[in-house]
C-alpha cells in the first residue's frame, strides 16, 4: 500500500497543472447561503434565493462560485454534517440545488460546495448507530467509520452512558472525526463525490480542514488528499478542488505534491498576510510586499496560488485595513489582492464593504442589498454593523467600492496575463512597484503605489496605460519630459500597462 501511495503521489506531483483555464474563471466567490438572500420570506437565505442573484455575481466579474456547506445539519453554519446525499431544509430541495448548477453553467459560472468529510455531526446516522453498539457492547460496522477510544485524552470526547470516548479536533461542536483509513468510510467518500459531481452536476470541492484529517500528520495527509484529487478525477475530468491548509507557506508547498488544484494562500491573508501588512507599513511598503510575493511564487507555481483577504473564520477586510472612514484604503487592499496570480477568492459582501468580527456569527452578517432586503442575522450574532451603503446605493455610485471591486475583476477578466503570467518585478522602492507579466507571449505591467500621496515619475518606455484602477478622484497620468515618458500615480493608484 505504501509503495503505491508513493507512486500515486509523484504521478500526481509531475501531473501539469491547469494553467489553461485560471483565466477562465480567475475571479472566485465564496457565499454562505443562508445569510445571502431570502426567497420565500422566512429570514433564511436559500438556494431560489442565491439564484435570483446569480447575474449580479456574474456582472460583478466572478466566474466561480463556492458554496459554504449545503447539507442536512443542525447547526446553522452547517460543517456538522448529518447526510451527505441531500440540501439542508432551511435552503431548499435537490431540485432547488440541480437547478442552481444548471443556472450556473447556462451563465458561465462554475460552482463548488464546500465538502467537510473530516468530521459528521453526532446526529448522524453512522455515529449514532456507533453510540448504540458501544452503549449496548453490540457489534456494528459504524463502530470502524470512527475512531473511538477508551484510554482518552487530548482530542478524544466523552460519549455519554459508556466508557468510550470519541476524536474530535473541533472540540465542543458535535463534530466526531471519521475514520478516514476505513477502506469502508472511503468508499462512502466516493460514493459521496459522484453524487455531487455528477447527479448534482457541481464542478469540484472545497476541502475543509485538509490538516486534521490525521491531525500532525503531513505526510498521511498528503497521501489521502492524492488519493481524493484522483478519485475526483475519475469520477468528473477536470474537477477542481480548492484546499483549506490552514498553514505555513512551507507547509501549503508540500500540500501542492497531493495534486489538489490549489490551497488558499494563508500567507497572503488576514491582518498578518503580506498584502495587508504591506499595505500598512510605515516604511518600504513596496520592497516588503515584493520580497513576501517572490518568496511566494518560488514556493507555489503562479497558476496555482489561491489568494484571499478574509472568509467565513477570519474578521473582515475593512477592519483588517481601518477602512471604516477612509474608502480609498479598503478600495486598494481589494486592487492589491487582485493583482495576484492565480484565481482570488472574495468573501461576499467584501465588495460593499461589510465588517465583522470577534465570534463566528459576526464574520456571517447578512448581506445588505438594500434597508428592506436583508435576511435575518445568524444565530449568536453578538455585534451588527454595517460601515458602507448598501449594493443598491453603491451600484449607482462610479465611485463605490462596489464598483472598484468589479473594475478589478474586469481587468483580471480583459487581461489575462494577470492571473495565469509568470511574474517578473521591475521595481520595488519606496511606495512604488513595477511588475511585468507574462503569457503565452503576452505582457501587461502593473504599476503600483501603495503611498497615500501622489507618487511619481516611474519611467514606462513604450508602455501606455491600459487600465487605471483609480480610488479617488485623482487619475493616472503619463508625460514627456527629457525624451522619456513617465507615469505618476494617484494615492493607492494601481495602473496596468500594455506596450
Amino acid at each position: 500500500m505504501k509503495r503505491i501511495l508513493a507512486l500515486l503521489l509523484v504521478l500526481l506531483a509531475a501531473m501539469p497543472l491547469a494553467a489553461a483555464e485560471v483565466w477562465d474563471e480567475p475571479n472566485w466567490y465564496e457565499v454562505f447561503v443562508r445569510s445571502y438572500k431570502d426567497s420565500d420570506g422566512d429570514g433564511i437565505g436559500d438556494l431560489n434565493g442565491l439564484l435570483s442573484r446569480l447575474d449580479y455575481i456574474r456582472d460583478m466579474g466572478w466566474r466561480g462560485l463556492w458554496l459554504m456547506p449545503v447539507m442536512p445539519s443542525p447547526s446553522y453554519h452547517k460543517y456538522d454534517v448529518t447526510d451527505y446525499f441531500d440540501i439542508d431544509g432551511e435552503y431548499g430541495t435537490l431540485e432547488d440545488m440541480r437547478a442552481l448548477t444548471a443556472a450556473c453553467h447556462e451563465k458561465g459560472l462554475r460552482l463548488i460546495v464546500d465538502m467537510p468529510v473530516n468530521h459528521t455531526s453526532t446526529r448522524h446516522p453512522w455515529f449514532q448507530a456507533a453510540a448504540e453498539a458501544l452503549a449496548s457492547g453490540e457489534d456494528s460496522t459504524m463502530v470502524g467509520y470512527y475512531n473511538f477510544s477508551r484510554a482518552g485524552g487530548s482530542g478524544y470526547t466523552p460519549l455519554d452512558g459508556t466508557e468510550w470516548y470519541y476524536e474530535e479536533r473541533f472540540s465542543g461542536g458535535g463534530m466526531p472525526d471519521l475514520n478516514l483509513d476505513n477502506p469502508e468510510v472511503k468508499d462512502v467518500i466516493r460514493r459521496i463525490f459522484d453524487f455531487w459531481l455528477n447527479d448534482v452536476g457541481v464542478d469540484g470541492f472545497r476541502l475543509d480542514a485538509v490538516t486534521s484529517y490525521h491531525t500532525g500528520e503531513s505526510k498521511r495527509n498528503i497521501a489521502l488528499l492524492a488519493e481524493l484529487k484522483a478519485m475526483a478525477e475519475q469520477l468528473k475530468p477536470d474537477s477542481f478542488l480548492v484546499g483549506e491548509c490552514w498553514a505555513n507557506l512551507d507547509v501549503i508547498a508540500d500540500y501542492y505534491t497531493s495534486g489538489v488544484d490549489a490551497f488558499f494562500l494563508f500567507p497572503a491573508a488576514q491582518a498578518e498576510g503580506f498584502v495587508v501588512s504591506s499595505l500598512r507599513a510605515r516604511k518600504e511598503p513596496a520592497r516588503r510586499f515584493a520580497t513576501a510575493y517572490e518568496k511566494t511564487l518560488e514556493a507555489i507555481p503562479e497558476v496555482a496560488l489561491a489568494p484571499f483577504l478574509c472568509n467565513h473564520d477570519t474578521g473582515r477586510t475593512v477592519g483588517l485595513v481601518q477602512g471604516r472612514s477612509n474608502p480609498a484604503v479598503a478600495k486598494f487592499a481589494e486592487g492589491l489582492l487582485g493583482m495576484l496570480n492565480g484565481r482570488v477568492f472574495t468573501y461576499y459582501g467584501e465588495e460593499i464593504g461589510m465588517v465583522g468580527s470577534g465570534d463566528d456569527p459576526n464574520k456571517r452578517l447578512a448581506m445588505y442589498w438594500s434597508d428592506d432586503d436583508m435576511t435575518d442575522q445568524p444565530p449568536g450574532t453578538t455585534a451588527v454593523e454595517y460601515a458602507y451603503p448598501s449594493v443598491a446605493a453603491q451600484q449607482t455610485d462610479p465611485g463605490s467600492l462596489l464598483s472598484y471591486v468589479r473594475a478589478v475583476n474586469e481587468a483580471r477578466l480583459d487581461f489575462p496575463e494577470i492571473s495565469g503570467g509568470a511574474n517578473a518585478f521591475i521595481l520595488a522602492e519606496d511606495s512604488l512597484c513595477l511588475m511585468e507579466r507574462t503569457l503565452s507571449g503576452e505582457s501587461c505591467r502593473i504599476a503600483i503605489n501603495f503611498s497615500g500621496k501622489e507618487a511619481g515619475r516611474l519611467s514606462v518606455g513604450s508602455w501606455a496605460i491600459a487600465r487605471d484602477l483609480e480610488v479617488g478622484e485623482s487619475a493616472a497620468a503619463v508625460s514627456e519630459s527629457d525624451g522619456e515618458a513617465w507615469l505618476t500615480l494617484p494615492p493607492y493608484g494601481i495602473v496596468i500597462l500594455k506596450d
